[in-house]
């Protein structure tokens, strides 16, 4: 698959080869589905707590004896029945962290990076960059080569793209992502994918079957 790269005005410099192994790879629906699952629970901290009835403090003293009142018998105002007594069958912590294999989560990146490449949602800038770290430039570029769409940027490296990075933190619709970090949630969520020229080699050498390390 050939595109074009662009400079960060839009104009055409050269064009490439989009390597195949990534961007014209066998599409596994139920690979993509499963990564993004994956992804979904393992972001779901599960911290939520409720307090059973051992947790909730008062409560040591019978509310009244045994027998001869004529009321159910109790043991306990912190029992569930009670207003402010302890719950049952409610939250408590747990891991919601799902497993699973490395070469199945590059597969699933690889099937979504086809399908966005397939719907013509891929760019490759030869240089994405701006002189200074300022939203209101970084809008302007991202607004110059993908128009209002919400737009994950790729990038090789922190420090040289650090103007970047910092112009981003406050804009809604652009995301800086670093090319080691690509993940299926992002792919999927953003309609325009823009990559720096550089970003495809860091992204080729863990991706491609053939050159992935184990």
């Amino acid at each position: 698959m050939k595109v074009d790269i662009v400079d960060i005005n839009g104009k055409k410099v050269k064009e490439m080869q989009l390597p195949a192994s990534i961007f014209e790879a066998p599409v596994n629906i139920d690979l993509m589905h499963q990564s993004f699952v994956r992804q979904i629970a393992n972001a779901h901290l599960g911290t939520h707590d409720t307090k059973t009835r051992s947790e909730v403090s008062g409560g040591g003293k019978k509310p009244w004896k045994q027998k001869g009142t004529g009321r159910a018998r109790q043991g306990s105002t912190r029992a569930a029945q009670w207003v402010g007594g302890g719950k049952i069958f409610t939250p408590h912590p747990r891991d919601y962290s799902l497993k699973m294999p490395l070469k199945m989560r590059r597969a699933a990146i690889r099937s979504a990076l086809t399908v966005r490449a397939s719907e013509n949602a891929v760019m490759v800038v030869d240089n994405f960059g701006i002189p200074e770290p300022k939203s209101k430039l970084l809008a302007q570029t991202v607004k110059t080569l993908a128009g209002d769409k919400r737009t994950l940027v790729i990038v090789p490296e922190k420090e040289s793209k650090i103007n970047v990075f910092v112009s981003a933190e406050n804009m809604d619709n652009v995301k800086i992502l670093l090319a080691k970090y690509l993940n299926i949630r992002d792919l999927l969520n953003f309609e325009q994918l823009i990559f720096d020229a550089s970003s495809l080699e860091v992204i080729e050498a863990y991706l491609d079957p053939g050159k992935a390390k184990k």
